[in-house]
């Protein structure tokens, strides 16, 4: 029997994920649940330990009680591309991922020949020289005003997590999802906060190994310009003024 401290520390980690006890066995290879693992019935496997550590870098120490670091050091976390590709020159060109083959990218992130379906380009500009980037597209408004639904975003390939800039924005590839947001790493915590422009989208935290990949935002391109949008702008403006001019005159008289 496992002592009460790991059970705990066990049952701690299936709530921080989110999963019920079934979900949580069929992930670790249990039969069943983790009923009796977590009432103490049944043995923690060291198969169960090497799982919890491949798939959620779970510090085996902490779980048995001779560590407080629950999770190894999120810095050893990879995040770089996992496939680069290349031209006819052998020389680093641009992917871009659209708004639907980005819904499979997670699953397809180490599939050389999946990329092959993606369009690729050349940019001869000297700021997208002499490192990796791709293209993304924008679903969604939670960085809404700086980002728009259908935008592009050109990014920079981040070679490690702790180069991240609070006042920058980054494409993040997650086991499920690619997300465009601020990151920012709070002191004394192993989490990362991933944060909306669009403040109707709340902050929320996730785990440093739940990164595939991150980008950082260096450009956009965005074919919603709209010519007379300045114009309208300042006319708004002009009218608010004079009514406003206005209605100070109206009450300077009474």
């Amino acid at each position: 029997m496992e002592n009460e401290l790991t059970l705990k520390r066990f049952t701690e980690l299936r709530r921080e994920f989110g999963y019920t006890q079934a979900e949580f066995a069929k992930l670790l290879g249990i039969s069943s649940t983790t009923a009796d693992i977590e009432r103490g019935r049944t043995k923690l496997s060291g198969k169960v330990v090497a799982e919890l550590l491949r798939q959620f870098k779970v510090n085996p120490l902490w779980l048995f009680g001779e560590s407080e670091e629950k999770y190894l050091q999120p810095s050893n976390v990879s995040v770089i591309p996992k496939v680069v590709t290349v031209d006819t020159s052998d020389q680093d060109n641009m992917v871009l991922v659209n708004a639907k083959a980005a819904a499979g990218y997670p699953q397809n992130i180490q599939d050389t020949s999946w990329y092959q379906q993606l369009p690729a380009f050349d940019l001869p500009i000297p700021e997208f020289r002499n490192a990796t980037y791709r293209g993304f597209q924008v679903e969604g408004d939670s960085m809404y005003p700086n980002l728009k639904p259908g935008d592009w975003v050109l990014a920079r390939a981040v070679e490690h997590i702790d180069y991240v800039n609070a006042n920058r924005m980054y494409v993040v590839v997650l086991e499920d999802a690619v997300l465009v947001k601020k990151i920012e790493r709070r002191p004394n915590s192993n989490n990362i906060t991933l944060i909306s422009l669009n403040e109707s989208y709340p902050p929320y935290e996730i785990k440093p190994f739940q990164i595939q990949e991150l980008w950082e935002v260096n450009s956009k391109i965005t074919f919603s310009l709209d010519a007379t949008t300045d114009k309208g702008l300042l006319k708004q403006l002009q009218e608010s003024m004079d009514e406003l001019k206005s209605q100070f005159k109206h009450v300077k008289k009474v």
